[in-house]
C-alpha cells in the first residue's frame, strides 16, 4: 500500500468509525475466503459493514472517534464490524457465525459510544431483537383490547338470542 492508498484508507475508517453508532473488533485469523464471504453476508443482511484492517491504520483512523479507545493497541489479524442501527443484530449474527467458526473471536466492541466487555456483548447477543419486542408490546396492547370486545360480543349475542326467542314466542305482540 502506497502512502496515497493508506490515506484513503485512514479517511474512509474515519468516516465509518465516525458514523457508527456500534463496533465490533473480531479476531478472523485462519477462516477460508468461502467462509468469509459467508460472514461478509450474515453482516450485511444485518445492516452492518465488515473490514479487514492494519491496526494502525485502524488506530490512525479511530482518532477523533468514540471508537479511538476500542483499537488502542491492537495485535494479530483485525477486522472491524460496524453498523449505525441495530447492534442486537449486528451482534447476533457476528456469534452466531462464532458458534460454527471457532477461529472468529470477539476482541473488544463499542455499542453507542461506550466500550463493552465480552461478557456485555454475550448479554446483548441474549436480548431479543427489535422486531420480538415490538411483537410483545402488541400482543401486551391489544390484549385488553381484544378482551373488552370479547365481552362486548358476547352481551351482544346473549341480547339477540333473548330477542330472538322472544320474537319466537310471540312476546311482542299486543
Amino acid at each position: 500500500m502506497n502512502r496515497e492508498e493508506k490515506k484513503q484508507e485512514i479517511e474512509r475508517l474515519q468516516a465509518e468509525l465516525a458514523k457508527a453508532a456500534s463496533v465490533f473488533v473480531v479476531n478472523f485469523e485462519k477462516i477460508p475466503v468461502s467462509e468469509d464471504w459467508e460472514l461478509r453476508n450474515h453482516i450485511r443482511a444485518a445492516g452492518g459493514k465488515y473490514s479487514v484492517v492494519k491496526n494502525t491504520l485502524a488506530e490512525l483512523g479511530a482518532k477523533g472517534t468514540a471508537a479511538e479507545a476500542l483499537v488502542k493497541e491492537l495485535t494479530g489479524p483485525t477486522a472491524l464490524a460496524t453498523t449505525t442501527t441495530n447492534p442486537v443484530s449486528l451482534a447476533k449474527a457476528l456469534s452466531n457465525y462464532a458458534k460454527t467458526n471457532p477461529n472468529f473471536t470477539f476482541r473488544s466492541g463499542m455499542v453507542d459510544g461506550r466500550v463493552v466487555s465480552i461478557a456485555e456483548i454475550n448479554e446483548l447477543v441474549n436480548l431479543p431483537s427489535k422486531e420480538e419486542l415490538l411483537a410483545k408490546i402488541m400482543y401486551v396492547v391489544h390484549s385488553p383490547a381484544r378482551g373488552i370486545a370479547s365481552a362486548t360480543q358476547s352481551v351482544i349475542r346473549s341480547l339477540a338470542i333473548v330477542l330472538n326467542r322472544a320474537v319466537e314466542e310471540n312476546k311482542f305482540q299486543q
